[in-house]
């Protein structure tokens, strides 16, 4: 297989990790989920809350003992509050055969899918026993600045993620 083919099936498996975390998480399926961790004492879990806060959590315990919890605490699946998710700009870095850092634009739709609500997204990848692992998940939200449906499909990137004003 040609250098190109194995680097984009790599990114294919990778992107397939992260996805399948996050259907697993909504279906309440925690073996699924616990399975795309890379349970060590260093993987992170970190996100922006709507008030200003964040919640953070250091190393396979501290995570199982927050997101674990939570999907046995909470078995029913749910529909996702953001049924429709785009990632664009999806940058990759590799750090040899077994380590990836990842950044993008992600755009999480609310429940009837005419708003999103911009993220810029960051994930750490290694690979064991030639499975993809997540080690650590950075997410921070835009919970102020709507972006209307409509002009989600012309949105590329976002030049201004960080400064919360004039983004669109």
């Amino acid at each position: 297989m040609p250098d190109e083919k194995k680097l984009q099936a790599e990114k294919d498996a990778i992107l397939a990790t992260i996805e399948k975390e996050t259907a697993s998480f909504f279906a309440r399926d925690y073996n699924a989920w616990k399975s795309t961790y890379a349970q060590t004492d260093y993987a992170f879990q970190a996100w922006s809350n709507r008030d200003g806060t964040f919640d953070a959590s250091v190393g396979w315990d501290g995570i199982d003992n927050t997101v674990g919890k939570y999907i046995n605490d909470n078995p029913e699946p749910q529909s996702s509050s953001h049924p429709v998710v785009e990632r664009k700009n999806i940058k990759y870095k590799f750090y040899g055969p077994d380590a990836c850092y990842l950044t993008w634009d992600q755009f999480n739709s609310n429940k009837e899918g005419d708003n999103f609500h911009h993220s810029k997204e960051v994930r750490m990848m290694e690979k064991e026993n030639g499975q993809w692992k997540i080690v650590c998940v950075a997410a921070f939200w835009d919970y102020v600045n709507p972006i209307s449906a409509d002009r989600l499909k012309d949105i590329q990137r976002m030049d201004k993620e960080s400064r919360g004003t004039d983004k669109l």
